[in-house]
C-alpha cells in the first residue's frame, strides 16, 4: 500500500481551513492536510525541516505579509521543494494574475468554488483513491 498523501493549504482564511478540512475529509480521507496562517509560516517550515515535503501545495494569493505570489516565487528557487506541485486556490479572478503564476511555475489555478460539492469535485482530481 502506498503510503498516504500529503498537502499543505496556506491560506489567512480560517473558514477557509475548516471548508478545505471537511471537503477533503470527504473527498480523500486518508490524506493528512497541514494548515498554515500564511507564506511566511509556511516557507519557514519548509526551510526549517527538510524531511516535509507534501505532495501537494494549496496557496491562495492574497494574504497580508507575503503574498501567495511571493511565496511561489521564493519556493521556486527552493531545492528540493521547488518540485512539489503548487495549486493556486484563490478567489481572484483575475486573468492576468492566473497568466503570472503559471509563468512562475504554478502546476494549476482554481478559482475557490462557490459550493462544497464543487470543491469536494476539485479535490477528488488530485485524489483518486
Amino acid at each position: 500500500m502506498p503510503p498516504a498523501k500529503t498537502v499543505v493549504l496556506i491560506d489567512d482564511d480560517h473558514d477557509d481551513h475548516e471548508i478545505f478540512s471537511i471537503a477533503l475529509q470527504q473527498s480523500a480521507p486518508s490524506v493528512k492536510c497541514f494548515y498554515f496562517d500564511s507564506g511566511k509560516e509556511a516557507l519557514n517550515k519548509f526551510l526549517n525541516d527538510e524531511k516535509f515535503i507534501p505532495d501537494y501545495i494549496f496557496l491562495d494569493l492574497n494574504m497580508p505579509g507575503m503574498s501567495g505570489m511571493q511565496f511561489l516565487e521564493t519556493i521556486k528557487k527552493q531545492e528540493p521543494i521547488s518540485k512539489i506541485p503548487i495549486i493556486v486556490y484563490t478567489t481572484s479572478i483575475m486573468p492576468r494574475e492566473k497568466e503570472r503564476v503559471l509563468q512562475l511555475g504554478a502546476s494549476d489555478f482554481f478559482i475557490k468554488p462557490t459550493s462544497h460539492l464543487e470543491l469536494i469535485e476539485m479535490l477528488k482530481k488530485f485524489f483518486k483513491e
